[in-house]
């Protein structure tokens, strides 16, 4: 079934996109806090969807496409945001080092969708399947990210160094799982194609 929950949730989270964009640019002093809120709404989303398609097995083609997608394209919007943010250029450790990570975390992902979608032609698609160390990393951007959109300490604690510091294990993270996928791959990337 196309319109299943889990698959409504993954729609939900693509339409939350546009709303978090509006959020973070909206001129309030409250827009980090609906930005921040509208963020973990989504991952939240990310995480309940992938729960109720395993428990009613309502698991589908268009939710496998679809899931990823939709959070590549929520952490894309939330990094681009962030690294192009001169409140944010004002209190990162080193601008070129937090520019570079961002690139990192939105390289990898192209590389690895990429990877998939050629892996899949030649037939062995499910030599790079989601591995532990990817949803690690997964998990860690959606800690980070929250942290970063808040922009302020709460209860004297320094949010904002916090989600940064994650952020830069997240991509060491993002590095370390495309280099288990490229490994998987790599007897299939450079054997001889047949004619």
């Amino acid at each position: 079934m196309l319109l299943n929950t889990p698959n409504i949730l993954t729609l939900l989270r693509i339409a939350l996109i546009p709303a978090f964009i509006v959020a973070y640019y909206w001129a309030s002093p409250w827009s980090h806090m609906l930005a921040t809120g509208l963020f973990v709404l989504a991952a939240l989303t990310d995480w309940l969807d992938g729960y109720l398609a395993r428990k009613w097995e309502q698991t589908s083609p268009f939710g496998a496409f679809l899931d990823p997608v939709a959070d590549k394209l929520m952490v894309a919007a939330a990094l681009v945001m962030l690294v192009a943010d001169p409140r944010v250029q004002a209190h990162v450790l080193d601008i070129r080092l937090f520019a570079v990570v961002v690139l990192v975390i939105v390289g990898r992902e192209i590389t690895v969708s990429a990877l998939r979608e050629w892996m899949s032609e030649v037939g062995k698609r499910s030599h790079v399947k989601v591995s532990y160390v990817g949803k690690i990393k997964t998990v860690s951007q959606m800690v980070a990210i929250p942290f970063l959109l808040w922009q302020r300490s709460f209860w004297d604690l320094p949010i904002f160094r916090i989600g940064e510091i994650l952020l830069y294990l997240a991509a060491a993270l993002t590095l370390w799982s495309m280099l288990i996928y490229l490994k998987a791959a790599w007897p299939n990337l450079i054997a001889p194609r047949a004619p």
